[in-house]
């Protein structure tokens, strides 16, 4: 085997083991925004948000999201991402209807 074939096979397998290893969960993210309302009319947009942990939203509360990245979230109306929630699927939206709780916190599922 040439010195090159074995430069280009050693590349390969770095690449291929970079490539695997970001692909683990690690880092990874919701690709796309998700944009919401606040209580007081301020849009917000937050581009490719992590897919790990609990997202906090507004503290006065969130009264629209709408989710345009490629995984579905949960949104809550507590600010831990426990409780009571909704389903919010990919590249669809959720409104609060008038005198219920603001959505408060999201979490991707994955």
């Amino acid at each position: 085997m040439s010195v090159h074939r074995r430069l280009g096979t050693a590349a390969g397998a770095a690449l291929l083991t970079l490539a695997v290893a970001g692909c683990s969960g690690l880092g990874r993210t919701a690709v796309g925004p998700v944009i919401y309302e606040t209580e007081r009319e301020v849009v917000i947009s937050v581009t490719s948000p992590s897919v790990n942990g609990c997202h906090r939203l507004a503290p006065s509360g969130v009264r629209a999201i709408e989710n345009e990245t490629l995984i579905d979230l949960k949104a809550y109306t507590n600010r831990n991402c426990q409780g009571d929630s909704i389903y919010v699927a990919t590249n669809t939206s959720n409104r609060i209807a008038p005198d219920t709780l603001p959505w408060r916190s999201y979490s991707f599922v994955h």
